[in-house]
C-alpha cells in the first residue's frame, strides 16, 4: 500500500510551508489543518495515509487527538511534531500509537527518512493482509459437528496460545492451510505478521533466497537487498506449506533456523536473529520420506513438536452436508443466486460420493452447482455435475424414498422407506442401481447413463455386490448393448 494522501495539522505557517514543499516533491496529495477542530473535520470527510500532527495546537493537545483517532476505521500513520520535545512526551506519543516523533526545527532529509519508513511499513502491512485475510473472512471458520472436528477445535484452543511448532498433515484438500491459520488467529501473535511460503511452488535455486533473503549482488539479478520470509515473519508466524518439498540441501539450514532462530542472507555474513512461530503442513507421509532418506530425521522431529492429523472428508460423514450447506450460503451470496437449499436427490448424491478431493472438491462442486441453479429453486443432483466415478448420482422418487430433514448424529444422512424403515447409504445405492437395471431391462450402458455414472463404475459396483454374495442383476438380462 503506497502513500498517497497526507494531512498536515500545524499552526505555524513556516512549518506548514516546508512540509508542503517536501511532500509536493514526492508527488503526494496534501491537505492542511491549522487546529484540532479542522483536523477532526478532515478525518471525518476523508481517509489519509499519513498525518503530521503538532502536539501543541491553539485549541488543544495533539496527543489527546491521537488517542481519539484509535476509534477511526482507517487510521493513518501519525508522526508527532513538536518544538518542545522531551523523552517523556516521545514515549507517551509512541505508547498512544504514534508511528514516529520529530523535533522542530527539522530538515527535509529527516522527513524523507520518515516517508521511506512509512512507505515500507505500509507495504508490509499490505503484504501481510494479502497473506492473512480472506475476502470472506467471516466464513473462515472450522465448520463441522463431527467428533473429529470437536477434538480439533479443542486441540487448537489448547495449543494456539503457546509457541510450540505445529505440523499439520492430511490428504490434499482437507483444509490444512485453514487449520494452520486458525493456530495463528487464536495465538498471541495474531496482531503480528502471518507469512506463508509454498515450498512446492518455488524452484530449488530460489527457495533459499525466499526463506532467508539476499544481499545486493548475491547472484545474477539480485539488484537490491531483499528480506526473506523469516525476516518478514519476525514476531509473527511463518507457514511452511508442503514442507516435505524442501530440497535436501536446504534442510540443514532450515534446521539451524528452527533450533537457533538465526540465519544469514544469501551473499551476506551478518547473522540475523528472529522470533518466529513455525506452523508446517504436508500431504505426504513424512516418516516414509525419512526412511527413504529424502527428509532429515532431525528436521522431522524439530517440526513434529505438536502433530495434527486432519481426517479426510469421507471419515467425517456428519460434516459433509453441514459443509455443503455452509458453502451453499456462501456462494449464493457471492454469485447472487438465491437457491432454496439442496434437493433430496442432491443431498443423497453428496452423501453417496466418497469425495477423494475432500473439502476443496466439495466446495468447488457446490460453487458450480449454485452458478448453474435458478434463483428460488433448490440445487438438484444434475446441477452438482458430479464426476464420472460417482457412486450415486440420483435416488428413486420421493414416493419410494424420503430424506429425513434432520440428519442423525451417527450418519449425516438417513433415508427411510415408505414403512419407516431406515436404509443405510450403501443399501440406498444398491437399490438405485437395481432400479436402474430393471427400468433398462438389464442394459448396463443405459443404466449407467440413467444413474449419471460411467459404465466402468457400474461394472465395478456389480462385481463388488457379486463378491459380497448379493448380485443385484442375477435375474436380469445384463447385456451391455
Amino acid at each position: 500500500m503506497s502513500l498517497e494522501k497526507i494531512l498536515i495539522v500545524e499552526d505555524e505557517p513556516v512549518v506548514r510551508s516546508l512540509l508542503q514543499s517536501i511532500f509536493a516533491r514526492h508527488k503526494l496529495t496534501v491537505s492542511v489543518a491549522t487546529n484540532l477542530a479542522e483536523a477532526a473535520a478532515a478525518v471525518q470527510r476523508d481517509s489519509y495515509d499519513l498525518m503530521m500532527l503538532d502536539i501543541r495546537l491553539p485549541d488543544g493537545d495533539g496527543q489527546k487527538f491521537l488517542e481519539q483517532m484509535a476509534a477511526l476505521p482507517e487510521r493513518p500513520l501519525v508522526v508527532m511534531v513538536t518544538g518542545h520535545g522531551t523523552i517523556e512526551s516521545a514515549v507517551a506519543s509512541m505508547r498512544a500509537g504514534a508511528f514516529d516523533y520529530v523535533l522542530k526545527p527539522f530538515s527535509p532529509s529527516q522527513i524523507d527518512v520518515i516517508l521511506r519508513k512509512a512507505q515500507t511499513y505500509r507495504q508490509l502491512l499490505g503484504v501481510n493482509r494479502l497473506l492473512t485475510d480472506d475476502p470472506e473472512d467471516a466464513d473462515n471458520v472450522l465448520v463441522g459437528r463431527s467428533p473429529a472436528m470437536q477434538r480439533l477445535r479443542q486441540l487448537i484452543d489448547r495449543v494456539a496460545p503457546t509457541d510450540a511448532t505445529v505440523l499439520v498433515t492430511g490428504e490434499s484438500g482437507t483444509g490444512k492451510e485453514m487449520i494452520a491459520r486458525e493456530f495463528y488467529r487464536r495465538s498471541p501473535r495474531r496482531g503480528q505478521p502471518f507469512i506463508k511460503v509454498n515450498c512446492a511452488a518455488i524452484s530449488e535455486t530460489l527457495i533459499e533466497s525466499e526463506f532467508f533473503g539476499h544481499e545486493r549482488g548475491a547472484f545474477t539479478g539480485a539488484t537490491e537487498r531483499r528480506e526473506g520470509r523469516f525476516e518478514l515473519a519476525n514476531q509473527g508466524t511463518l507457514l511452511l506449506d508442503e514442507v516435505s518439498e524442501i530440497p535436501p540441501g536446504l534442510q540443514a539450514k532450515l534446521l539451524r533456523v528452527l533450533q537457533e532462530r538465526e540465519f544469514e542472507r544469501v551473499g551476506g555474513n551478518r547473522t540475523i536473529k528472529v522470533n518466529v512461530r513455525i506452523v508446517a503442513t504436508s500431504n505426504r507421509d513424512l516418516i516414509s520420506y525419512v526412511e527413504k532418506g529424502d527428509f532429515r530425521q532431525d528436521l522431522y522431529y524439530r517440526l513434529n513438536v505438536f502433530p495434527v492429523q486432519v481426517p479426510p472428508l469421507r471419515d467425517r460423514a456428519d460434516d459433509i452436508l453441514v459443509l455443503a450447506e455452509h458453502f451453499l450460503r456462501r456462494f449464493s451470496r457471492k454469485h447472487g443466486v438465491k437457491v432454496t437449499g439442496l434437493s433430496d436427490s442432491a443431498r443423497a448424491a453428496i452423501m453417496a460420493y466418497r469425495w477423494p478431493g475432500n473439502v476443496r472438491e466439495l466446495q468447488n462442486t457446490i460453487e458450480r452447482a449454485v452458478i448453474l441453479s435458478e434463483s428460488g429453486r433448490p440445487v438438484t443432483a444434475a446441477a452438482l455435475g458430479m464426476p464420472g466415478d460417482l457412486s450415486l448420482a440420483d435416488v428413486p422418487p420421493a414416493s419410494e424414498l424420503a430424506v429425513l430433514p434432520d440428519p442423525g448424529s451417527s450418519q449425516a444422512l438417513e433415508v427411510t422407506t415408505a414403512d419407516g424403515a431406515v436404509l443405510r447409504l450403501d443399501e440406498l445405492e444398491k437399490q438405485a442401481i437395481r432400479a436402474a437395471l430393471r427400468q433398462t431391462a438389464g442394459n448396463r450402458t443405459q443404466a449407467a447413463a440413467a444413474l449419471g455414472i460411467s459404465i466402468r463404475t457400474l461394472r465395478n459396483k456389480l462385481q463388488e455386490y457379486r463378491d459380497a454374495g448379493d448380485p443385484v442383476d442375477v435375474d436380469l438380462d445384463t447385456a451391455d448393448a
